[in-house]
């Protein structure tokens, strides 16, 4: 479902943005229109960039610009992945910074008199400015503009790897969305069933972490006891840029199917004296690597004391995506070191067989779909508490930062880890990446400036009385 919501979706971006562009470009007169061959071939190379050079020339105006920068941007939908990808290639390679030009300029820098060092400073600046900075520019000011320099960069993160002369591009397309996605600039909206349908298909086909089955599970997780909270750009009035869905319960949370339970019965929420934060995607891949999870987090918490002031507590319940893939680093005889490691040796649940070379890890999980009477081992249960434990407390990663994304999140942000949860999702991704636990990381209002500093400067990562328990139980 998920993959043909996306695919419908970015046909229905690309047709909108013709039309918005076909405007542009008949708004004026008439100008000479690109016909590029579906793959970009060497010849069209040479057209391509005589048309890029054009836009880059300023001539004939402000308004001639725009109208070669909508053919271009028309020109690249219509290329196919190869022309997409010699496209980017060209604006990487022939439009970067010239090396001559910025030695040229730091000589004269270097060389100018107090009185014309401002000005040489400005010249040289503005030659560490790539050529290509001022089309991109371009582009964002065309209509949903840059909704088109978002999915750009979606498809140069896929293709930097094969592909490292996109890298620099990359990171130019970075800055300027960092600046022009401030976090002053985005509008927080709730998300309701009322909401547009057009928003509804993509909070289904945007949700990473629990998926969203069916449109009554969507309207579940929309009931009045549950919240959906999502920021939006006002250039990207119709597209949720992150969003965080929230129950509305009493007491911490520790089993997501339960929560997601279409059966259950609508919680009272005036009754209720917890908001779990139960998923946190975020909806444009574009947009990878520039944080506003921390930023969301902490306008709703402030959004939700408002509305429901007897609600005190404010806790997540979350996967912990890297714990298997951490497991399976391990070698057998490092995994009989750690607290609780051996009886995923002793039960069988890993084989001792290394992979192949292909696949670096030391160890192998066998299906772990856990059957009913090992879910129900009291001593399994205690003994893999003990592993998870030690990963989220201890586990490292190059830097000093937890092994795990998702714990370093919360920590980042300030939030404690406060409960570990046995069999709290097992689905099959549940116990595939996280061996069925989920944890409640707990955002203490009074101690989250302090402990989100605590961890950023000395690696501190906060736990409750219970966590502590785990990591100093001896078998």
């Amino acid at each position: 479902m998920e993959s043909t919501s996306n695919s419908g979706f970015l046909e229905r971006t690309l047709s909108h943005l013709r039309l918005a562009w076909r405007d542009v470009t008949d708004n004026r007169t008439t100008l000479e229109q690109l016909n590029l061959s579906a793959t970009l071939s060497s010849d069209d190379e040479v057209i391509l960039r005589e048309w890029i050079d054009h836009c880059l020339a300023d001539k004939g105006g402000e308004v001639a610009a725009r109208a070669r920068a909508a053919t271009l941007g028309k020109s690249y939908l219509e290329l196919n992945p190869t022309g997409q990808q010699r496209f980017l290639s060209i604006l990487a390679l022939h439009y970067d910074t010239n090396a001559a030009d910025v030695e040229q300029h730091i000589a004269l820098w270097q060389a100018s008199s107090d009185d014309n060092r401002a000005e040489a400073a400005r010249q040289l600046r503005k030659v560490l400015e790539p050529p290509r900075t001022k089309l991109l520019t371009l582009f964002n000011e065309l209509p949903e503009g840059i909704k088109f320099l978002v999915d750009m960069r979606a498809q140069i993160l896929t293709l930097k790897n094969q592909h490292p002369e996109l890298k620099p591009l990359e990171a130019d397309l970075k800055r300027l969305l960092i600046s022009w996605f401030d976090i002053g600039l985005l509008q927080l909206e709730q998300i309701n069933w009322n909401s547009s349908a057009e928003l509804l298909e993509k909070l289904i086909a945007y949700e990473a972490v629990h998926a969203i089955k069916s449109w009554d599970d969507l309207k579940n997780r929309l009931d009045s006891d549950r919240r959906c909270f999502a920021f939006f750009h006002p250039n990207m009035p119709n597209e949720p840029l992150i969003f965080v869905e929230v129950a509305l319960v009493k007491g911490l949370s520790d089993n997501v199917q339960t929560l997601l339970d279409e059966a259950a019965p609508v919680g009272d929420i005036n009754h209720a004296d917890t908001a779990i934060f139960y998923s946190i995607s975020n909806a444009q891949r574009g947009l990878a690597g520039i944080s506003f999870g921390n930023f969301l987090i902490k306008r709703v918490v402030t959004k939700l004391q408002h509305d429901f002031p007897h609600v005190k507590q404010f806790a997540t319940l979350s996967p912990i995506p890297g714990l298997m893939r951490w497991i399976h680093q391990q070698s057998p005889t490092e995994l009989e070191q750690l607290p609780g490691g051996k009886i995923l040796l002793s039960k069988g649940l890993l084989s001792q067989a290394p992979l192949s070379q292909t696949q670096p890890p030391h160890t192998q999980l066998q299906p772990l779909t856990l059957t009913l009477a090992q879910r129900d081992d009291s001593y399994l249960r205690a003994e893999l508490s003990k592993l998870a434990a030690y990963y989220l407390a201890k586990a490292e990663r190059a830097g000093g930062t937890t092994a795990d994304s998702v714990t370093h999140f919360h920590l980042s942000n300030g939030a404690q880890i406060a409960q570990l949860n046995w069999m709290a999702d097992t689905s099959n991704n549940g116990l595939s990446q996280s061996a069925g636990f989920m944890v409640n990381y707990l955002y203490d209002l009074p101690h989250i400036e302090e402990r989100s500093q605590a961890y950023s400067s000395e690696g501190i990562r906060h736990l409750s009385a219970s966590i502590k328990t785990l990591l100093n139980h001896k078998p």
